[in-house]
């Protein structure tokens, strides 16, 4: 068994608290990911996790025991790092064995658990040669079979892709993936990389200010984020965030109209008690702007830049209540600069946040 489970953790570096008491539970054989800008903490608690980090409170726990006190070696986990930290005057075979012959590992089943990481990671061809004769994507994955031979019960991956170029990373994602599907081990993976996150978790962690946001499934998180920050923090392009005033207030819903845009008024439901001339923010994914006269309201902006993509375009535009939008239209090729562009506002399709950046819908 590899659950995971963090008790209430906390990681102080003398009086300063980089992490304030995280609470999290992963299960046997999920693939879990820590997103969050740099320096929100994602990293510090893994390497508290893989022992490399005391903790200053709480309770790690692996497999059913606590794991404090216990040497990252004794830990049941493997780490990958962002840096590949292969011997450079050691063929891929020889790194691959390294950490088994060292801790006296019968050569026999040496031989058996390297063999079998170079089938799942398919560098058959690539035993004999060192680290220098090898590309990016080829020294990551000879850093992810050391992993495997260890045949832990939790694997540590800390921005493992950054190194690579973009069509490697694509790549790379794909064959991690594949392999957790093919393992069924307990993965972590630490990314500021929305997109690795949202194609390879199980389940998301947010973190912001070593303050655990919120925890999910990625399209849990897209549809439903707890506050503004993990509403702007999840998806790619972000979401759009639009100044308003409260103007009305009726039974459980809320009319608001966009600052320097007072013609602009939508009515949507609120979960909370709403004060007439408060500030809020609107939030509206570049996707679910509609064509003009097609939603609840419409709103003309000025294009700035137009991103043609082939049967998508992004559009950049400025308005007085956002600053600049994206908006994402279906083959706007004839969005130039400066132009201006009407777009439809959908109540039902909007998120709505108070000034603290609490979600009211």
């Amino acid at each position: 068994m590899s659950e995971l489970s963090l008790n209430n953790v906390v990681k102080r570096f003398g009086a300063l608290e980089i992490i304030h008491g995280a609470n999290l539970d992963v299960k046997d054989g999920e693939f879990v990911v820590f997103v969050g800008p740099s320096g929100c903490g994602k990293s510090t608690l893994l390497r508290m996790i893989a022992g490399l980090e005391d903790i200053s409170g709480g309770e790690i726990n692996i497999g059913g025991r606590v794991v404090n006190d216990v040497e990252p070696a004794d830990r049941g986990i493997a780490m990958v790092f962002q840096s590949y930290a292969l011997y450079p005057h050691m063929t891929v075979e020889q790194n691959l064995s390294f950490g088994l012959r060292m801790n006296g590992n019968p050569k026999e089943d040496t031989e058996k658990r390297v063999q079998h990481a170079a089938n799942i990671l398919q560098i058959n061809e690539l035993m004999h040669r060192r680290p220098k004769q090898l590309s990016g994507g080829q020294r990551q994955r000879v850093a992810i079979g050391r992993a495997i031979v260890r045949e832990p019960q939790v694997f540590l991956f800390d921005e493992p892709l950054s190194n690579l170029d973009a069509e490697l990373r694509v790549q790379m994602r794909v064959e991690i993936s594949r392999l957790h599907k093919q393992l069924g081990t307990t993965m972590i993976y630490v990314t500021h990389d929305q997109t690795e996150a949202m194609t390879l978790a199980d389940k998301i962690v947010v973190l912001r200010a070593g303050n655990i946001e919120q925890v999910g499934a990625p399209l849990d998180l897209y549809d439903d984020p707890a506050n503004q920050f993990v509403a702007g923090f999840v998806g790619s392009p972000k979401m759009n965030f639009l100044k308003a005033t409260v103007v009305e207030t009726v039974a459980g819903t809320a009319t608001i109209a966009l600052v320097g845009e007072d013609n602009v008024r939508l009515t949507l439901p609120v979960s909370a008690v709403v004060q007439k001339g408060a500030e809020v923010t609107l939030g509206v994914r570049p996707e679910h702007f509609t064509d003009a006269g097609q939603g609840d309201a419409d709103l003309t902006v000025t294009v700035d830049v137009a991103e043609h993509l082939g049967n998508t375009s992004y559009i950049y535009a400025t308005t007085a209540s956002a600053g600049q939008l994206i908006i994402e239209r279906p083959e706007s090729r004839n969005a130039g600069q400066r132009d201006t562009l009407t777009v439809g506002l959908s109540a039902r399709r909007s998120f709505l946040f108070d000034s603290t950046g609490k979600r009211l819908r």
